[in-house]
């Protein structure tokens, strides 16, 4: 485009259309970013579980680190439910934390969205 037409009446119309643009682009990119940060949480809350009751060894680098990552991504769920059998508690406490991280997720990409 030249310059005239930049700078004439149409410019600021085109400049706007860019803008429009940058920003659907950018909400893109947080709406990406937001979908997948709540699939990982979700995926470490999950694995958690698995590894839990699956009785692999608590002693085992993996199962420590996915542990203690799991803790603060719970939210403070952690200790919602306390019945008798640990492996039943986690299952229930951290898999609830892991349907939260996506139902949050899942609301944040909606209001991105509309703000496109």
């Amino acid at each position: 485009m030249t310059e005239e037409v930049r700078t004439g009446a149409r410019g600021s119309g085109v400049r706007r259309a860019d803008l429009r643009r940058g920003w659907g682009r950018f909400v893109d990119v947080l709406i990406l970013v937001v979908r997948w940060a709540g699939l990982v949480c979700a995926s470490l809350l999950a694995t958690h579980v698995i590894l839990t009751i699956g009785s692999a060894n608590p002693d085992n680098g993996i199962t420590q680190f996915v542990a203690s990552v799991a803790d603060p991504l719970a939210l403070g769920f952690q200790d919602l439910f306390t019945p008798a059998d640990p492996q039943l508690a986690v299952l229930l406490n951290y898999g609830i934390a892991a349907l939260f991280w996506l139902f949050i997720t899942s609301i944040a990409r909606r209001i991105l969205a509309a703000l496109r």
